[in-house]
């Protein structure tokens, strides 16, 4: 028996198959041929909202009594958690102060990370290249101590109305001391001094408009720190003399 298909029908299959390519296209990514320290670390297009990471980390400003601000992905991030990020800080529970930081699991079928951390920046007004220095090497710390082997990590910077800092160099100025961080904590677990974990995937999320200056910058900065890195001593940490 031969089955029609009527044209109405039709239509909405291709509708459907349409919209479910559409779906499984996955995001743009650079991911940097060099694994620093053996970490896959690339530069994605991506909002913090939808990465599927082990632990996602965005920073932001301390709070203003007057109102905060949220576009783009930072309103959509505190929308998919369901308002999570303005009440801690309309609370007075998340200040905001440079290197505060908090971590909470994201609420059922929200977003695919599985714990979230919010970094602080402090004043927007005192916003620098060392303050994102800073968040670099807590990104890593915390990483490791709460072993995460997969990380993404999103500025939200221009999502909080400031455009003080070049996206690119603030996003190398974070991955130079992340790498910095995380060279320590291997060097301590090498010397027996901490427990041994990996990060096996480093995320940095940009948007369109600065993926590709993000690309450029972060790329030098791997680059100028994996040659830092090499000329560090291999003394060891503790001294065995007496």
């Amino acid at each position: 028996m031969t089955t029609r298909i009527s044209i109405p029908s039709l239509s909405l299959l291709l509708i459907v198959a349409s919209a479910s390519a559409t779906d499984s296209i996955a995001p743009k990514e650079n991911v940097f041929p060099k694994k620093p320290l053996g970490l896959t670390l690339s530069i994605k297009m991506v909002g913090p909202y939808a990465e599927p990471a082990d632990l996602q980390i965005i920073c932001l400003f301390k709070h203003k009594p007057a109102g905060d601000t949220y576009q783009g992905a930072a309103k959509d991030t505190d929308a998919h958690l369901g308002g999570l990020l303005s009440s801690l800080r309309n609370r007075g529970e998340f200040v905001g102060e440079l290197g505060e930081a908090i971590l909470f699991t994201p609420p059922k079928g929200s977003i695919p990370a599985k714990r979230f951390m919010v970094i602080g920046l402090g004043e927007e007004k005192d916003l620098s290249l060392d303050s994102l220095r800073l968040v670099g090497r807590i990104a890593a710390r915390e990483a490791v101590r709460l072993e995460a082997k997969y990380v993404a990590w999103a500025p939200v910077i221009r999502d909080e109305g400031n455009s003080t800092i070049d996206v690119g160099e603030g996003d190398r100025a974070f991955a130079e001391q992340m790498l910095s961080g995380y060279d320590t904590e291997r060097r301590l677990q090498a010397q027996g001094l901490a427990p041994e974990f990996t990060i096996e995937k480093f995320v940095i999320e940009a948007g369109p408009t600065y993926f590709d200056g993000a690309v450029k910058q972060v790329g030098e900065g791997i680059e100028s720190m994996t040659a830092m890195l090499s000329h560090r001593t291999a003394a060891p940490y503790v001294s065995t003399s007496k």
